[in-house]
This record gives structure tokens, C-alpha cells and sequence, in this order.
């Protein structure tokens, strides 16, 4: 799972995260779960998965506090024992961020190139969040909740802000959190207050949440407007699609990940067992097949452990491997309505629902292939553009992960010149020549 920019994230470092984790950005903070820690049905929470746009607040748990407010009613403004003086209400719930599997797309996109990791499950406690807004009496003709987080822009960055539909909103299973798996969440999972909109993609579940707005139209700010939404017909390829042209992203893809063997193993011939999970936001998984040939048959797994409305589903399957050499092992999902993993996921700017069966090598016999160490780069530039412009907010790992071309740098300095990046006209092309010499694709 190595790769250019990839570092290995210390030991109680960054409120307590595992040792293994891997950083794929440390400002904002962006660390993916390897394979290898997502074999439990509960992510470990120091295991979990951490995906952030902005830089996290400081957080005082007892003096935080959560407007809720709307038109035509009273604004509210409740602690987190006013929260915990609701019904608590408990939701199991697979989390991944929209951009897991980013890696994977060609032609590249821009982004935080998450692989297999940027997934995770948790027993999530919290109020009712159609509770919390009632506390305002604010539903008369709501179509939406605005949902403010409280992250910290970075120059003129939008606020991030998320909405969610009237319908969803006020669902038994729709719940601000304050514990995790039991405990209350940790500040980089969104601490105090969370929200959880479970079988939605993660960015729904906005975290360090600060308000709640009851609105009778949608939110027009960039992160709803303008992010998180995917092509409403296929694209070519490469192609850009205007914001207009593309649909809000909301449920998850049918998906699965193998956790067993891990990749690269070296396993003796005999039985082997195979195993991982299998998520599909708000649908059931109604089977997983397996194939340890790539793809050419395929075998029906079982389906084992819990079941929850919003998790993801265990599968097993014991497999004879006989032949000495490398075996390519896949599984592919299929939910209740039929719909399974495809062989080649729609191709979307953004990089969202990569969900191609998975695919692990293994070694029948023999030594393994150790995976190669991650490239180095020059963290010493004197360029100072780039200096001032863009290591500013960003280190250079999150450069370092971007597959992208001269016209593909050039889309994404426009970006952060929009945001507030200090680059003047002049700078702007000797930018985009840097980072393509020194981070594109050839």
C-alpha cells in the first residue's frame, strides 16, 4: 500500500492514532486504515480512518455548544449534556469517504489518492437529530438541514458546509453522536458532536458540528453546490463536467475488501481461507462471490457474522490452492436490488465510488515480493512560490500523491487561487510548470 508521498504515521501521535496508519496528508490531516487493521467487524477506533478538508478546531467539550435554528422558529443553542439528556439512540454504521479507491482511476484525478483504507465501521451513540432540531420548532415546509462544521478554512477556503434532505434527516438512524464504539469520539473523528447519516457517503457526516439549520431550499455554498456530486450520464474519460451537469452524491456503491489473506501473502498449498467485507450503503448485501482464478470462475462465499442496516457484511470462503506460484483472488458484492461490483467503475472527475471487485496477489509456495518502498522527494525547494503559495497549508506529501498533467496542475492552482492562494498572474504558469516537472505524470 506504499507509494510516492505515502508516510508512516508514529506512535501516539495526533490524539492517539495506531502506529501504521497512512498519512496521506498531514495538513489537512488525511490518514488511510491498511488492509491489515480492517479485519475486525468494529474498526478499532485509534485504527479508523480520518478524512479532513480543513484544519481541526480547538475543542472544549463542556463549553461547546450547537445552534439549531431555522425559518420562522426560535434559535437554540444546546451543550453536549443537553444532548445527552435526550433518548440516546445507538446506529452501526459503515463510514467511507467518496473518494476511497481514488487511486485507482485512469486517466488520474486530482485529490487525496486514498486506495483501500478510507473505509470504516462503528457503534455510533448519539440523539436523534430530528430530536435535536425539534428543540427549535423550526419544520414548517423544511426540505433540508444545513449542517456547519467546525472546521478551520484555510485562507478563503469556503466553511464547510454539508445539507441533508428533510427525509433522511428525520429517520429513526439519523443521530448527532457524541460517543464512538462507547467512548466519547476523539477530536480527529469529530469531537464533541458528530454528525451520522448512515448509508451516505462520509462527507454527510459532518464533524466538530456547530449548527443545524432547518431550511426550505438547499444550501448554495461550494461543498454543496459545488462538491461531492458525480456525472448524472457517463463521461468520457478525462472529460470536465460542469457542476450544473452533475447530481449530489448520496448513497454508498456496492463495494468489498478482502482482509484475508492480506496481499503479497505467502501461503503453503492446501486450504486457504479467504475472507473481508462487503458494504452497500443503504441496500443489503445479498451474496459475495469469490474467484481465485482473476476473474475466469466464480464461487458463492457465506455470509457471516452481524447484521446491521448500515454495515457492512462479513464473508468467508475456504479455497484450495494447489499450484505453486502467484493467484489472483477477487471478490465481487451483490445487493438486494441487484446490483453488483463492476468490472470497470464509471470514470468521474472527482474520483468518487471506485468500487471494481477487489483484487489481492498471493504466493502459493515460494517468498513473497516485498512491497516496494515508498519514493522519496525533495522536501528542500527554495522555489518561492511554492513556498508561500502551497506548503503553507499543504506539506508536500499531498502533492506527491497527484498523478496529474500540466492542464490537470493548472485546474487545481486555479483552485487554490480561488481559495486564497497568494499567487499573482505572473506566478501562476512558472507554478504550474513546477509542479508538473516535479510531480506529474510524464
Amino acid at each position: 500500500m506504499g507509494g510516492a508521498g505515502v508516510a508512516m504515521l508514529p506512535r501516539d501521535v495526533f490524539g492517539g492514532l495506531q502506529a501504521g496508519l497512512i498519512a496521506r496528508s498531514a495538513r489537512p490531516v488525511d490518514f488511510e486504515t491498511p488492509v491489515e487493521l480492517l479485519d475486525s467487524f468494529i474498526t478499532p477506533t485509534d485504527a479508523f480512518f480520518v478524512r479532513g478538508h480543513m484544519t481541526a478546531p480547538a475543542v472544549d467539550a463542556p463549553a461547546w455548544r450547537l445552534i439549531v435554528d431555522g425559518e420562522g422558529g426560535e434559535s437554540r443553542t444546546l451543550s453536549v449534556a443537553d444532548l445527552r439528556a435526550l433518548p440516546a439512540v445507538s446506529v452501526t454504521a459503515t463510514l467511507e469517504c467518496a473518494g476511497n479507491g481514488r487511486a485507482f482511476f485512469d486517466p488520474p484525478v486530482a485529490g487525496i489518492q486514498w486506495r483501500k483504507g478510507a473505509v470504516g465501521t462503528s457503534r455510533w451513540t448519539g440523539a436523534r437529530l430530528r430530536d435535536v432540531v425539534a428543540a427549535a420548532g423550526t419544520s414548517n415546509g423544511a426540505t433540508h438541514v444545513w449542517m456547519y462544521g467546525g472546521d478551520r478554512p484555510l485562507g478563503t477556503q469556503p466553511p464547510f458546509v454539508r445539507q441533508v434532505p428533510w427525509a433522511k434527516a428525520i429517520d429513526a438512524d439519523t443521530i448527532v453522536a457524541y460517543e464512538m464504539d462507547g467512548q466519547p469520539i476523539p477530536l480527529l473523528h469529530g469531537a464533541p458532536l458528530r454528525a451520522i447519516i448512515p448509508g451516505w457517503e462520509g462527507a454527510y457526516s459532518v464533524k466538530w458540528l456547530q449548527r443545524l439549520t432547518v431550511a426550505s431550499k438547499e444550501h448554495d455554498g461550494f461543498w454543496v453546490a459545488g462538491a461531492y456530486r458525480y456525472p448524472k450520464s457517463r463521461v468520457m474519460p478525462g472529460a470536465t463536467v460542469a457542476a450544473g451537469d452533475q447530481a449530489a452524491l448520496m448513497g454508498l456503491a456496492v463495494k468489498s475488501l478482502i482482509t484475508r489473506p492480506f496481499e503479497r501473502a505467502v501461503v503453503m498449498p492446501g486450504p486457504v481461507e479467504i475472507a473481508g467485507f462487503a458494504w452497500a450503503g443503504e441496500s443489503r448485501i445479498a451474496r459475495v462471490d469469490v474467484s481465485i482464478d482473476g476473474g475466469a470462475s466464480w464461487t458463492a462465499a457465506r455470509l457471516t457474522g452481524p447484521l446491521h442496516k448500515y454495515a457492512w457484511r462479513r464473508f468467508e470462503h475456504r479455497a484450495m490452492l494447489r499450484a505453486a506460484g502467484v493467484v489472483t483472488i477477487l471478490s465481487r458484492a451483490t445487493t438486494d436490488r441487484g446490483e453488483a461490483q463492476p468490472i470497470v467503475p464509471r470514470w468521474n472527475p472527482a474520483g468518487y465510488l471506485w468500487n471494481a471487485p477487489d483484487r489481492i496477489d498471493v504466493t502459493v509456495g515460494g517468498t513473497s515480493t516485498p512491497p516496494a518502498p515508498a519514493a522519496s522527494h525533495d522536501t528542500t525547494s527554495t522555489d518561492v512560490t511554492f513556498e508561500r503559495a502551497c506548503r503553507v497549508c499543504h506539506d508536500d506529501d499531498l502533492a506527491a500523491q497527484q498523478r496529474l498533467t500540466r492542464e490537470g496542475w493548472g485546474r487545481e492552482v486555479d483552485k487554490m487561487i480561488r481559495w486564497g492562494a497568494r499567487v499573482t498572474p505572473e506566478e501562476r504558469s512558472p507554478l504550474v510548470e513546477f509542479l508538473a516537472s516535479r510531480w506529474g505524470v510524464r
